[in-house]
C-alpha cells in the first residue's frame, strides 16, 4: 500500500509505522515532524521505520515527533512487533530487532483472536556510567548526584538503557505534579551535563515493588507512558534499594511489568495495541514536498 502508515498504541504512547519501501518521499526530521504534529498532520508519539538488519531478523529506526531520532523505544518495539505479526511480515512469535541502542529479543503473546496482544522484550542490560548515556560529570556512577535545575537543588540517578535517562526519586509517601513535571522535563532534557538530552522520569516508590512515574520524553514532552522509562526507573530503584524485582511500573497511562536481574539485564511485558491502518492524501503528500 503506497504511503501507508500503521498506527498503534502501548498504553496511550502511541506511534505510527512507516516502510520507505512504500513511500513516495523520503523520511526527514521536517517531514516526521510534519506527520507527527497533532494539528497539522496525523500526530504521533514517533515513526517507527524498519530497516534492513545483518544482526537481527528485523530492524528498525525510531523517530521522536521533533525529527531528531532516538537509540530505543520499549512502546516503540512492542507496537513495531505486533506491526510485524498483524501485517503477516513474520508467522514468528519469537525474534530479534536491531536498534540503535542495541539489539533486543521479542516475545509475542497472542489472545483468542490471535492478535499480538501483549508483548515481552528483553530490553538490554542498564548501566549508570556517565559514558553511557553521556553525562560530562566525573563519577563512577551517576547515583544520587546533584543537580540544579528550574530553580530547585535536586538528586537524580543517571541510567542507560540503550538510551539515555535521569531519574529523580521522591520518598515513599510524597508525590510528583504534572506542574513538577512541565517545570522539571524540559529544564533536565536540555541541562548542560547532558549533551545529547535525556528522558526524565520523575518517580516514587508506592510499595516493595512497586513505582510510579511521570515522564518527560527527549524530543517528545510529557508522555502517557514509555517502555524504555520504566526500565530505567526500576533498575534505580532497584540500584538504590528502593524496591526489589519484579517491578510493576505505574504510570499515567497504565502499568508495565520489568524485571531487573541481578547483572541489571531487564526484561519488559506489556499490552500493546492496533489502532488504525491507512494512507496519507495526496494533497497531504503535496505539503510533506
Amino acid at each position: 500500500m503506497k504511503n501507508g502508515f500503521f498506527r498503534g498504541h502501548g498504553l496511550g504512547n502511541d506511534y505510527l509505522v512507516m516502510d520507505p519501501k512504500e513511500l513516495t518521499f523520503a523520511l526527514k526530521s521536517k517531514t516526521v515532524a510534519l506527520i507527527c504534529n497533532r494539528h497539522w498532520g496525523l500526530g504521533s508519539d514517533g515513526i517507527l521505520v524498519p530497516v534492513p538488519s545483518k544482526s537481527a531478523d528485523f530492524g528498525l529506526r525510531i523517530f521522536n515527533p521533533d525529527g531528531s531520532e532516538a537509540e530505543k523505544s520499549g512502546n516503540g518495539l512492542r507496537i513495531f512487533a505486533r506491526y510485524l505479526h498483524a501485517t503477516g511480515r513474520t508467522k514468528k512469535t519469537h525474534f530479534t530487532v536491531e536498534t540503535k541502542g542495541g539489539l533486543v529479543t521479542v516475545d509475542l503473546h497472542l489472545d483468542a483472536r490471535r492478535d499480538a496482544s501483549s508483548v515481552t522484550v528483553e530490553m538490554g542490560r542498564a548501566t549508570f556510567s556517565p559514558g553511557a548515556l553521556p553525562c560530562t560529570l566525573r563519577a563512577d556512577e551517576l547515583i544520587r548526584q546533584p543537580i540544579q535545575a528550574a530553580g530547585r537543588s535536586l538528586n537524580f540517578t543517571g541510567v542507560s538503557v540503550g538510551n539515555p535517562h535521569c531519574v529523580v526519586f521522591k520518598s515513599a509517601g510524597q508525590s510528583w505534579t504534572r506542574e513538577d513535571l512541565l517545570a522539571l522535563g524540559p529544564a533536565l532534557e536540555h541541562h548542560s551535563i547532558f549533551p545529547r538530552r535525556t528522558n526524565v522520569q520523575l518517580a516514587v516508590p508506592t510499595g516493595p515493588k512497586k513505582l510510579f512515574i511521570l515522564i518527560w520524553e527527549r524530543g517528545a514532552g510529557e508522555t502517557q507512558a514509555s517502555g524504555s522509562s520504566s526500565c530505567a526507573a526500576a533498575s534505580a530503584a532497584v540500584r538504590l534499594g528502593l524496591v526489589k524485582s519484579p517491578v510493576r511500573v505505574d504510570m499515567p497511562g497504565g502499568s508495565l511489568n520489568i524485571d531487573v536481574a541481578p547483572d541489571f539485564d531487564l526484561t519488559m511485558t506489556g499490552p500493546v495495541a492496533e489502532v488504525a491502518r491507512g494512507t496519507l492524501s495526496a494533497s497531504f503528500l503535496r505539503a510533506l514536498r
